[in-house]
């Protein structure tokens, strides 16, 4: 019996090491896969590369901007900070000082892009977001910059350009304008200024009962004839004359949408009282 609890207790006991030795075994490998980010900031870029890659780290550089307080070429800021555990391969992400500011932002409003695009890497600067904007004029025509030229105190060399856009350069389009409640001759004005071209189209007449409990004319049935029926006028040349103190009570396209020069754009006159039309058999 004696022995038998021997036996038992030494299996336990060696239960208990293998336990033990693969616990030790695991946080060694996972410790062995860390690293330990070391501080990078005041180095150069190849002296913080060098520390990295001995902790079996890699180094991303990532950002440049002007500082008046650290040395052109060393490191200005980090991430992760120095101290954090990542594991190993793990990127750092550094920013790199070009010291104080030592080159003017030229003016390159009115150049090509590409005339702008070389002023600017001759003077090692660095070209940021270029932006088109189709507007009436030239195209290809650097518009406007950021920063502007000669700025001082920038925070970094880059520059980034609005272009005229080549594509759409001579394509003008508009946001229609309301002419509701306009004379038919300012809301003309207003459309020949946008090269718009204005049309009048036939007012709907409000609804009344028919008179004497007559059905509308309009809703008569044609007489058969033998002469062949007139081709209908498009509705634009049913339209009565306009009266350049009319007022404008609709329009279409609506104000607010898309319009390009040479749209045509309908209106709808309030037609006075005067201008109505007689009833039949006065």
């Amino acid at each position: 019996m004696k022995r038998i609890f021997t036996l038992v207790l030494g299996a336990l006991a060696m239960v208990a090491v293998a336990l033990l030795s693969a616990f030790i075994t695991m946080r060694l490998a996972i410790h062995g896969r860390e690293a330990v980010v070391p501080a990078l900031t005041g180095l150069s870029v190849s002296e913080a590369g060098r520390l990295a890659a001995r902790q079996g780290l890699q180094l991303n550089l990532e950002n440049r901007f002007y500082s008046a307080d650290v040395a052109a070429g060393q490191v200005l800021a980090q991430d992760p900070a120095p101290g954090a555990r990542v594991r190993r391969e793990w990127p750092i992400r550094i920013t790199e000082s070009l010291g104080t500011q030592a080159v003017n932002i030229p003016d390159l409003t009115g150049e090509s892009e590409r005339a702008a695009t070389v002023s600017i890497r001759r003077l090692s600067l660095d070209l940021g977001a270029v932006a088109h904007l189709a507007i009436p004029g030239d195209p290809d025509v650097v518009l406007t910059q950021t920063p502007p030229a000669n700025s001082n105190g920038v925070d970094g060399p880059r520059v980034s350009l609005l272009v005229s856009d080549a594509s759409d350069a001579e394509l003008q389009a508009y946001v229609m304008p309301s002419l509701l409640g306009l004379s038919y001759a300012a809301a003309r004005v207003r459309a020949d200024a946008a090269g718009l071209h204005l049309i009048v189209a036939p007012a709907i007449p409000p609804a009344a009962p028919p008179a004497s409990g007559q059905p509308p004319v309009a809703a008569a049935p044609a007489a058969p004839s033998a002469t062949p029926a007139a081709t209908p006028a498009p509705p634009d040349q049913l339209a009565p004359a306009p009266v350049p103190n009319s007022t404008v009570v609709g329009q279409f396209p609506q104000p607010g949408y898309r319009v390009e020069s040479g749209d045509a754009v309908r209106v709808i006159l309030a037609q006075p009282a005067a201008a109505a039309a007689p009833a039949p058999g006065q």
